[in-house]
């Protein structure tokens, strides 16, 4: 794996039987939980774990409200892959996002992701902390878990 870029988050994934289909490739459904790691693992390098979030911020939570995604090239069982992750703008109650599975450096999976924050089932303004601590703008580009 190679180091990325300042602002992109990156998480090392094995991958599994369970992870695989009848032929053998990762089963397409399987990059999804991929994905939703690499971003919960931004998250919880930015800003502490979505838990502490939904209680210290009276009930936010996300939830994903669109997802774009091209698959390039096959991964198999037991490669080890990158997810890539990165904040691309952040709009009134939501956040977009740029994902990449990738290989050795090559780039097998793609994905645009639209984040909505939600509270008690409405979407709502992302918090000013919040948005701060995930702009592309940031002034901290480095978005890799700290230690407690």
């Amino acid at each position: 794996m190679t180091q990325p870029e300042p602002g992109v988050h990156a998480l090392a994934v094995r991958v599994y039987y369970e992870d695989t289909d009848f032929s053998g490739f990762v089963y397409h459904a399987s990059y999804l939980r991929f994905m939703e790691r690499g971003r919960t693992e931004l998250l919880r390098g930015l800003a502490g774990d979505q838990s502490d979030l939904h209680r210290d911020a009276a009930g936010l939570h996300f939830v994903v409200r669109r997802m774009v995604i091209d698959y390039a090239k096959p991964a198999r069982m037991d490669d080890l892959l990158e997810v890539r992750t990165w904040t691309t703008a952040m709009k009134g109650a939501s956040m977009h996002l740029a994902q990449e599975v990738r290989r050795d450096g090559a780039v097998l999976v793609k994905a645009e992701v639209v984040v909505a924050c939600v509270r008690d089932g409405r979407a709502i303004r992302l918090p000013d902390s919040l948005r701060r601590l995930l702009s592309p703008e940031r002034d901290d580009p480095d978005p890799t878990p700290r230690s407690s």
